[in-house]
């Protein structure tokens, strides 16, 4: 199933859209959904929660004997 949407073209970028669909044989929202598939092909995902939990130290595992753990309160 597909989701239906409503997009606003200019009039210029309208009239190439219907000339390439009509010259490639295809529907024009067909040609629509090829170039936003190609285009969030290209977008790498985010990761935001990379660092989240960063303790400032590089190699807390192998040096934890040597860190000086001081705990915080979490309020």
């Amino acid at each position: 199933m597909m989701e239906r949407t409503t997009i606003s073209l200019p009039p210029e970028l309208h009239k190439r859209l219907r000339i390439m669909a009509a010259e490639r044989g295809t529907s024009m929202a067909n040609l629509i959904r090829e170039a936003i598939e190609e285009k969030t092909a290209e977008r790498k995902p985010e990761l935001r929660f990379l660092g989240a939990g960063a303790s400032g130290h590089k190699y807390t595992a192998r040096d934890s004997a040597d860190l000086d753990f001081k705990p915080t309160s979490w309020r």
